[in-house]
């Protein structure tokens, strides 16, 4: 058994009544009886199949289990943290909140009423737990097996120095090959992990892993050291000091802090004395501190000219129009003047064409990123150009 999956004989007991709740379980094959403990002897409440969750009601009121649980044939359990169950619960609406526990009451009145009754008067009906619910728990779990495992992978978009001619740093952007799925998307998984605590270990790795492909670069003696840039959630922002995770992350493989570059989306910037707060803080350190996808939606002025960000990244949806329309182009100057007014270096992300290249060096703009420059490269590619 792993804390990923649970193989159970017929016979087997998941959980007994009266244990505490620690976690519900999915069932991926084999069926499970529900048995309940009664003066007149045991009672079969029902049995759950493939598709079913288990163990789910003890975890939301947090009251021990009111039955037991136990294979009746050979079976597969994904088993689900009680975490995963009461974080979704505690975050969605109070009146949604409100219902399932009122439900939950009556269920469990209903059923300590019932107690004693023939096993013929007490039927436990399933259709099969709702399907998108069961794809999400089953996602999420073996995103955190993956995450375990080591096999989430990172790659490096390269960033181009457009005057030198050289590729002065990195993107880096995680990616998850499912082992069924094949390739998930990253907004699917990175959104499903913003949904939890996930987001912060899922972080923590990414960070991890940039500064073990700094300290190989520094081993293999590359000069100048190229900077990677980490991007940073909302709910990372709020629940660590992402400034203190690069100097950890940086000392414990000796590199230069500098070298790790956080990227904050505009959304984050709405909390002006906060992002002024790690801006200075990272500054005092060595750690360049960058504004991403400028213009998506949340620009603001009157707090952009109050942050020091060191780089500005320019939306993709403006450098793939600017040559075909002469007000976006006019835009794009405008934002790399004001950039450069505001003692920041502008990165354009989404180049694609050498005349997009050709108009931003004519601007002024210092750094690109995009398909013409490189696709995300494996680390493999990545190391490959620095031997």
């Amino acid at each position: 058994m792993s804390q990923h999956r649970l193989d159970l004989a017929p016979g087997e007991y998941v959980f007994h009544q009266g244990d505490p709740p620690t976690s519900a379980f999915l069932i991926e094959s084999g069926r499970i009886e529900i048995l309940s403990e009664q003066d007149s002897g045991t009672v079969r409440l029902g049995v759950l199949g493939p598709g079913d969750l288990l163990g789910e009601m003890a975890i939301i009121d947090a009251a021990p289990r009111t039955a037991s649980a136990r294979a009746e044939t050979a079976a597969v359990l994904i088993p689900v943290d009680g975490r995963q169950l009461s974080e979704r619960i505690e975050n969605s609406d109070p009146i949604v909140r409100a219902l399932l526990r009122s439900q939950l009451a009556r269920y469990r009145t209903l059923l300590s009423g019932r107690r004693g009754q023939s096993e013929d008067a007490i039927v436990v009906a399933s259709s099969g737990f709702e399907s998108d619910a069961k794809t999400k728990i089953e996602l999420e779990t073996h995103l955190r097996q993956a995450l375990a495992s080591r096999s989430l992978e990172i790659r490096y978009q390269p960033i181009y120095e457009i005057k030198s001619q050289r590729i002065a740093g990195y993107e880096a952007l995680i990616r998850w090959s499912h082992p069924t799925r094949g390739q998930v998307s990253p907004a699917e998984f990175i959104a499903l992990a913003e949904e939890t605590s996930l987001i912060v270990p899922i972080g923590q790795y990414v960070l991890e892993r940039v500064a073990e492909t700094l300290a190989e670069l520094q081993r293999r003696g590359v000069a100048p050291m190229p900077f990677v840039a980490v991007n940073v959630s909302g709910r990372q922002f709020n629940e660590v000091d992402m400034l203190a995770a690069v100097l950890a992350a940086a000392r414990s493989r000796g590199i230069d802090p500098g070298l790790i570059k956080i990227e904050v989306t505009e959304s984050l910037t709405v909390d002006v004395e906060a992002i002024s707060d790690l801006i200075e803080r990272a500054h005092a350190s060595g750690v360049k501190v960058a504004l991403d996808d400028f213009g998506t939606g949340f620009s603001n002025l009157g707090h952009l000219h109050k942050l020091r960000f060191d780089n500005v990244k320019l939306d993709q949806g403006f450098v793939r129009q600017m040559l075909a329309a002469p007000r976006c182009l006019a835009i794009v100057q405008a934002i790399v003047a004001m950039v450069h007014a505001l003692g920041a270096e502008l990165i354009a992300e989404g180049v694609e064409s050498e005349a997009e290249l050709a108009a931003l060096a004519k601007m002024g703009c210092r750094y690109a990123q995009g398909y013409l420059i490189g696709k995300p490269w494996t680390l493999e590619e990545m190391l490959a150009r620095h031997p």
